[in-house]
């Protein structure tokens, strides 16, 4: 699969998610793929569990991807994914195989106040 393909499987996932269509969201994964959520130190392993442990979420959940960036086997994500309108700034790291996700890692991170020391020097970015 060239990267361009890749690109286009991976957007498709990534507005599926937005939508909540839990199987078009999943067709990328292989069969035995595993998730991992490091701040948690949980792993989800097989597309199956991957899927539920989405769709039992209870939050209502967006998808805003900022970038994607990637080539061959290895993609990188930066989204915000909105929990009931509070945003998590994320970081998905995507190892393919065969054109599949085999290896997912996702970091998130809530928002912060901005430093008064460094205000001179930053631009807000929404």
């Amino acid at each position: 699969m060239d990267d361009q393909a890749v690109r286009e499987a991976l957007q498709h996932h990534w507005e599926a998610s937005d939508a909540n269509d839990f199987e078009a969201e999943h067709v990328i994964y292989h069969e035995d793929a595993e998730l991992f959520y490091p701040q948690s130190g949980e792993r989800l392993r097989g597309r199956r569990h991957i899927q539920e442990s989405r769709r039992i979420q209870p939050s209502n959940k967006r998808f805003d991807v900022r970038r994607m960036l990637g080539s061959g086997d290895l993609w990188v994500t930066e989204l915000v994914i909105t929990y009931d309108g509070e945003p998590s700034y994320v970081v998905s790291i995507m190892e393919l195989c065969d054109g599949l996700i085999a290896c997912e890692t996702q970091y998130f991170t809530g928002p912060f106040e901005p430093s008064p020391t460094r205000a001179h020097l930053v631009e807000q970015r929404l």
